[in-house]
């Protein structure tokens, strides 16, 4: 896996819930393209049509809340997103996105810096996120070990496959 980024922003607010990331009335969807085609669709329902493939979301605090389901990260993954970066994440959100193989990062105060249309560079392993647009680079979370052993695989369940073969 990659652990420089570089994409176009969609920000989106604070407290956005996984109904409103992946609304309940499309669970019934099972193709994984068609689903990210309602990605955000509870924020605005032109977001997923407009989002530019390997764009970078941010949003404010609490992203992911409400329920547990895996379908937020998995539209956020088929609608083109590379990574997602916050204020704070949900807990349950926070690890499906891990396990799902999509990068959620913490980068405090990054909303006020940016706005929809502007590029930022994700750098994983130095922990830094630098907006083009303005130059500043800005200090995010680093990921855990494991974590960062998960998104490499390209999720849980590539990893747990991959060591399984190993230990053939």
């Amino acid at each position: 896996m990659e652990t420089v980024f570089t994409g176009a922003v969609t920000v989106v607010g604070d407290n956005i819930d996984t109904d409103q990331i992946y609304p309940g009335r499309f669970l019934e969807i099972t193709d994984p393209r068609e689903i990210g085609t309602h990605c955000l669709c509870g924020v605005d329902p032109a977001i997923a049509a407009a989002f530019p493939p390997g764009g970078i979301v941010v949003a404010g605090r609490n992203f992911g809340c409400g329920s547990s389901r895996e379908h937020a990260p998995i539209a956020l993954l088929n609608m083109g997103a590379a990574a997602v970066l916050a204020d704070s994440f949900a807990r349950i959100f926070f690890r499906n996105a891990i396990n799902l193989g999509l990068p959620v990062i913490v980068c405090r105060g990054i909303g006020a810096q940016v706005k929809t249309g502007d590029h930022v560079t994700l750098d994983l392993d130095a922990g830094t996120a630098a907006v083009l647009e303005s130059g500043k680079i800005l200090s995010c979370d680093r990921l855990g070990e494991q974590a960062q052993k998960i998104l490499s695989a390209g999720g849980i369940k590539p990893l747990m496959r991959r060591r399984q073969a190993e230990s053939l």
